[in-house]
Parts: C-alpha cells; structure tokens; sequence
C-alpha cells in the first residue's frame, strides 16, 4: 500500500502569511494622490455658487414681483449701489480691515490664553472639577451679555472689544482641546510616559499631537465666537472713537434707516467670516485628517 504524506508544505505556508500581509498593507495604504481641478470645481465650487446664485434669484423675482415692499426687501442693485460708494470712496476695505484686524487679534489671544488653561483642565482632576463647568457654562452664554459690563470696566475703547472676544472665545478653545484630550487612547499616554515624554515635553510631543482633530473643531468654534463676539461689542458700543468697523456699519445703516446699507452690512459679515474659515482653518482641517489617513483625496 502506497504511504500518503500529509506534512504541510512550508513553501505554501509562507505564500498564504506572505498574501496576507499584502492584503493588509493593502487596506493600511492611503490614496494621496491630488484631486483634478475639474473635480474640484465641480464638486467644491459649483455647489456653493449655485446655492448663492439661486438666493440671489429669489431675492431679485421677490422683489421683481413685489411680494413685499422695498422698505423691508431692498434690491440687489441698492445693495450693489451702497458697496460701490463706499467703495469709490475707499472706505470698504478700511471698514473690513478694522473688524477683521480685531477678531484676528481677539482671536489669537483667546488662543493664546484658551490653549494652556485646555490643558490645565484636561489633565488635572481638582481643576476640572473646579473650572470644568464654569467653561461649559460661559461657552454657552450669549457674548452680548458681556458688553455692558464690558463697557463698564474700561469705557468704549479697543480694551472693551477685546475683552468681549475673549470672554466669548476662549471657553469654546478651551472645552475643544479637552474634549481632544479625552478621545485620546490610554495606550498613547502611557507609550509617552515609557519613552520620558513627562510633563510639558509630553504635552507638547504627545497630548497636542494625539488631540489635533479635537483641538482644530476647538479653533473653528473659538474663531466663530470670536467673530460674533465681536460683531455684538461693535453694533451695541459704537462710537467715532472706535473706528468703522462692519458692527458699526451695520448699526449705522439702522439709525439711518438704510436699509440697503444694512443689507450690504449682513453680507459682508457673513462674507468674511466665511472667508478667514475656508482660507485658514478648513486647510488646516484638511492637513490633519489627511495626516491620519482619514481624508483620502484632497
């Protein structure tokens, strides 16, 4: 009787770990590669345009039509006739220089400030407990509360404003980068800790790092309260002394009773804050994810 062998091959063994692992460092392999112009034109671009095209048609059959009266719906070439007098008169730009300036500058203190105090909280449990609440708290109170007593402390100057920004900012810079914190694996922290990254070196080298995606929704939250913020100091505490900025336009327009002007006021602030959002933060929203291998194109 002829003997049957039944010893496994090692040949056969070795190709089956050897497709195996190409198969998983298939699916860990990330596509990188840069997205066509066309691509992005058509799928980033046109919708927003199409979005603003189409309210801009509304607007103007509304108005054509005359379902409501011009005092409460002006039109689009009223709008268009105040930016092209201010323009000509070279005061737009200086107008949405003055906000923008401030919010940037508001911004980066509440930056500045929010960034450590997140840490602070994050990562010492008598300092939570103590200030956690009073973060979550102030994140959701409305920034106008802040303007009176604001203006009560250090009269109608740019103090004012920046402590309005601060105030409505930092909380929500704050409560992002702890949230970050607290999504980050045990396991990170304690491979810092085996390696030496103690203290602010593990803060710097591990805690920020591992928090990036959290702490980044904490800045975009923190620019819009910090735009908004702003925006309520400007149109409650207006003064010469202060400047122009987009709050007061916009309260200008209101005492004066044009409504065009403040139309044209709405969508300028809309319009930057939009602006600083896809030109600063989206990229950088983009670099981190893309950094981690959860965006594949970009």
């Amino acid at each position: 009787m002829a003997s049957t062998d039944t010893t496994p091959k090692a040949p056969a063994k070795t190709d089956d770990l050897a497709g195996l692992e190409a198969g998983l460092d298939a699916l860990d392999a990330v596509q990188t590669h840069r997205t066509p112009v066309r691509e992005v034109l058509t799928k980033k671009v046109l919708p927003p345009v199409l979005a603003v095209t189409l309210v801009l048609v509304v607007w103007q059959v509304l108005v054509a039509a005359k379902v409501t009266e011009e005092t409460k719906l002006p039109a689009l070439s009223a709008v268009w006739d105040s930016l092209s007098e201010m323009w000509l008169k070279g005061t737009l730009l200086e107008v949405i220089w003055t906000s923008v300036s401030r919010g940037l500058l508001g911004f980066l203190l509440a930056l500045a400030i929010g960034t450590p105090l997140g840490l602070l909280v994050a990562r010492v449990k008598f300092v939570r407990a103590a200030i956690g609440p009073i973060l979550q708290g102030l994140q959701s109170l409305p920034s106008v509360a802040w303007v009176p007593p604001a203006v009560l402390w250090f009269g109608l100057n740019d103090a004012m404003m920046y402590t309005v920004i601060l105030l409505g900012a930092v909380p929500s810079i704050a409560n992002g980068l702890v949230s970050g914190i607290d999504q980050i694996p045990p396991l990170f922290l304690r491979a810092g800790r085996t390696l030496g990254a103690t203290g602010l070196r593990g803060a710097w080298h591990v805690v920020l790092p591992a928090a990036l995606p959290g702490y980044v929704a904490g800045l975009k939250q923190g620019w819009a309260f910090s735009w908004r913020s702003l925006m309520a100091a400007e149109i409650i505490a207006s003064s010469p002394d202060l400047g122009l900025g987009l709050g007061q336009l916009l309260e200008n327009g209101r005492n004066n009773i044009d409504l065009p002007g403040v139309f044209l006021a709405i969508i300028l602030i809309l319009v930057v804050g939009i602006a600083i959002d896809l030109l600063i933060f989206s990229p950088v929203e983009r670099w981190v994810l893309r950094s981690r291998g959860l965006l594949v194109k970009s």
